[in-house]
């Protein structure tokens, strides 16, 4: 079994014969070049919410998908702050993890499939991330997610019941010149893209989105 973050594996009952350890082949660290970022699979969710480079690119929507998810969508009187649990957590969980898993909640998933992303495979080689999301699970490896720069806005928000829970909903957006792209998560199902051009209101995208969006129940949130 090969091993990278761990931190979900606690939740299984299994015994591994042979673990195979990631977290000695140099995958952790976020190389920046004029053209974009090379954020390695050992890269953990601390690192992403601290790095400099990638704060300024997203302005500051990397760090809000990571340590301050403003519940605005539903109590906009609160303005409280909301993490992915805690500094512990997100000092162990891993890039790779999180874009493996493709967990519906995943607030990870949901920021990067709003950017222009693609994901390198130890065998598979470079997909786009949005192709990689709606594949099945299979047994390659994720080595890096590569972040082309473009010239866009960004911005994150996800709503959650309590402090440090996992997300209700969440909501990534990004403009660029072509028009607006969302990816919204937590449906409870994997996140999901949708594009809309620029000469629409705010209104009408917010109608045309929601339109679109196919929710289901959970234990924290109803589909309605």
């Amino acid at each position: 079994r090969i091993l990278g973050g761990l931190i979900w594996l606690k939740m299984e009952t299994i015994n591994v014969g042979t673990a195979i350890d990631l977290s000695g082949l140099g995958l952790d660290t976020i190389e920046e070049t004029d053209v974009g970022f090379s954020i390695g699979a050992m890269v953990t969710l601390r690192q992403l919410e601290t790095h400099p480079g990638l704060e300024a690119f997203t302005h500051g929507a990397v760090r809000e998908a990571q340590s301050r998810n403003y519940q605005a969508l539903l109590n906009m009187q609160y303005n409280q702050s909301y993490d992915i649990v805690g500094v512990q957590l997100r000092n162990l969980a891993t890039v790779g993890g999180s874009i493996y898993s493709r967990f519906g909640f995943s607030d990870v998933l949901t920021l990067f499939l709003a950017m222009d992303c693609s994901v390198e495979l130890y065998k598979g080689g470079i997909v786009p991330l949005r192709e990689y999301a709606e594949r099945p699970y299979d047994r390659d490896i994720v080595v890096r997610l590569l972040v082309r720069k473009e010239a866009a806005d960004y911005c994150y928000q996800s709503v959650r019941n309590s402090q440090t829970d996992i997300p209700v909903l969440t909501c990534a957006s990004v403009k660029d010149e072509n028009g607006y792209r969302f990816a919204i998560g937590a449906r409870p199902a994997r996140a999901q893209i949708y594009a809309q051009p620029v000469d629409k209101t705010a209104e009408q995208m917010a109608e045309a989105v929601r339109a679109e969006i196919k929710t289901g129940s959970s234990l924290r949130g109803s589909a309605e």
